[in-house]
């Protein structure tokens, strides 16, 4: 099977969402060379990856997920694809305790850095946040806490089949886009950044074929993976299987349009101190940037019906500390051994 999807793909020809899935269940449970396993990720780039195909990388991924479980219906995730080269500072990290803050249940999938300096596991773990916890115990935090960090690499096992072959690789592979779609607690409601405008189509549909409640995938100037104040925004919504396709523009909604350098990130210490300077309701471009990207997932949430009240409702849960009482509540029950 595997040999067939590289002649497919070398060829030219697309492979159907079966054929794709079938492909990443042989490399995913250890039948795959190193070599076909490259191949194949290589042979999708340079023919460039389809719908069809990326959704069935997404089916297998899931398969082969050590899955999390939440006793609410809904869960939301704030996950970049990351690679957007712009080093800013962890913007859906931050944004994600002020929608735990808010009342919604928060399943936050995260890795170490990539293109940045600080991933979101790399600012929990100063923040003094295990990040490697058990399914159960992600369970109960999500349930008692509201958020619960799920670490890429504790949670997704059959990835070291291909997690060194990426790194020897060391380009964009199909992976950073559809890692994002392989939350363990099956997220239904996601806040989703991408690099480049076009993407945001890309992974909305696939989002549509995975039956996902209410999704915004967004892409922020200037190639920002989440919402930006710096400059117009292009969002992807996908709600119940239809897409809708908008420009939103931060200074309509009364963001000043700061320079680049005022939310840049730095060190892992400097942005684990930044997160906790915004989320104690330090003003400026960094909370602005933040309380934009809280609106949106309050709106996908479902507990605003649009950005200007999303934005009200996050300065709330920001300003009266609700925010930062997840972020205790959470370093205080999950603590590094």
């Amino acid at each position: 099977m595997i040999r067939s999807a590289i002649d497919s793909v070398v060829s030219g020809k697309d492979l159907s969402r079966s054929e794709a899935a079938e492909a990443l269940r042989v490399i995913m449970t250890g039948g795959a060379t190193p070599a076909q396993t490259a191949a194949l990720i290589v042979g999708l780039r340079m023919k460039g990856e389809t719908v069809d195909e990326l959704t069935g990388f997404v089916e297998v991924m899931r398969e082969h997920v050590t899955r999390v479980r939440c006793s609410a219906k809904d869960v939301l995730d704030t996950c970049g694809t990351g690679g957007d080269g712009l080093r800013t500072f962890n913007v859906s990290t931050c944004a994600a305790f002020i929608a735990a803050g808010a009342g919604i249940k928060v399943a936050k999938h995260g890795n170490r850095a990539m293109s940045s300096s600080c991933g979101s596991a790399d600012v929990l773990e100063a923040l003094g946040v295990a990040i490697t916890v058990s399914a159960k115990q992600a369970e109960t935090l999500l349930d008692e806490v509201g958020l619960a960090f799920l670490f890429v690499q504790a949670f997704h096992p059959s990835a070291r089949y291909v997690a060194p072959i990426r790194r020897e690789i060391g380009t964009r592979t199909l992976f950073n886009l559809i890692g994002p779609l392989t939350n363990p607690a099956f997220a239904n409601r996601q806040v989703l950044g991408v690099p480049k405008p076009e993407l945001t189509e890309t992974v909305g549909r696939i989002c549509a074929n995975l039956g996902m409640e209410h999704v915004w995938v967004v892409c922020g100037h200037p190639g920002m993976d989440e919402l930006s104040t710096l400059g117009p925004n292009t969002v992807c919504e996908v709600r119940q299987g239809s897409l809708r396709r908008f420009t939103l523009d931060p200074q309509s909604l009364g963001l000043e349009r700061p320079p680049q350098p005022a939310i840049t990130g730095g060190t892992i210490e400097e942005n684990a101190q930044t997160l906790k300077n915004v989320l104690s309701g330090e003003p400026g471009p960094k909370r602005d940037i933040v309380l934009l990207n809280a609106a949106a997932a309050l709106v996908v949430g479902g507990l605003a019906e649009d950005l200007p009240e999303g934005l009200a409702k996050a300065a709330r849960v920001l300003d009266r500390g609700a925010a930062m009482a997840c972020l205790e509540t959470l370093a205080a029950r999950n603590r590094p051994a």
